[in-house]
């Protein structure tokens, strides 16, 4: 994996992202971040009312994600090559974007804009795709109380912002892997599956990949 020095593993809510990062960190030798959104304060309130502390929420995720991935990619870590995390900054600009009304967002997106630049772009990015009858199922699984009244309409828009985003970039290769009828956490047939494409090279822009 010495070609790509960071990975961000990213995918709606409820397809494994942890868990693959996970994996992928002892199947290489990485170093392995996750994000810490269990700890938000805002994150039960906004499920509970989304319009009051939408804007609250979505500045705090700028900020701990800022900090996270900042003190994160610039510690040099000479025993292990790979760096792999299970999410990618701009997954703050893809949920501002479904959360915030206009006025809001506009102002959110000239402060995101200002904070990205500070940050080194990954290597490659890995986007898990799943069909959302799955995802309710794995999200009803975790047992999160607040997560239960996601929608299917939610996780529609949010699968549609990241591939409004991975259309539109073009400064590094994107995978997308659709995991619907994967078990990579429980079945190793499926993870050798996954890692067979991760251990090709890519050109920059978007790779779609059905298993």
């Amino acid at each position: 994996m010495d070609k790509y020095p960071y990975i961000a593993i990213e995918g709606n809510i409820g397809t494994g992202k942890t868990s693959l990062v996970k994996l992928l960190a002892e199947e290489y030798d990485a170093h392995s971040f996750f994000e810490e959104f269990s700890e938000n304060p805002f994150l039960p309130k906004f499920y509970e009312d989304p319009k009051k502390h939408a804007f609250p929420l979505e500045l705090s995720f700028l900020a701990e994600r800022y900090h996270q991935l900042k003190n994160e990619l610039n510690t040099h870590d000479i025993f292990h090559k790979t760096i792999i995390s299970d999410y990618y900054f701009v997954k703050s600009l893809i949920f501002a974007q479904i959360n915030l009304p206009v006025d809001e967002f506009n102002l959110y997106k000239n402060l995101f804009d200002i904070i990205l630049q500070k940050l080194p772009k990954p290597n490659l990015l890995v986007y898990l795709y799943s069909e959302v009858t799955r995802l309710q199922e794995n999200i009803k699984g975790r047992g999160r109380v607040y997560e239960n009244a996601i929608s299917d309409s939610y996780l529609e828009q949010i699968h549609l912002g990241y591939f409004n985003f991975l259309n539109q970039q073009k400064d590094f290769p994107a995978l997308i892997i659709d995991v619907t009828n994967l078990d990579f956490v429980n079945q190793n047939s499926d993870f050798d599956k996954i890692l067979v494409y991760l251990n090709k090279s890519y050109t920059k822009g978007v790779h779609r990949i059905k298993l």
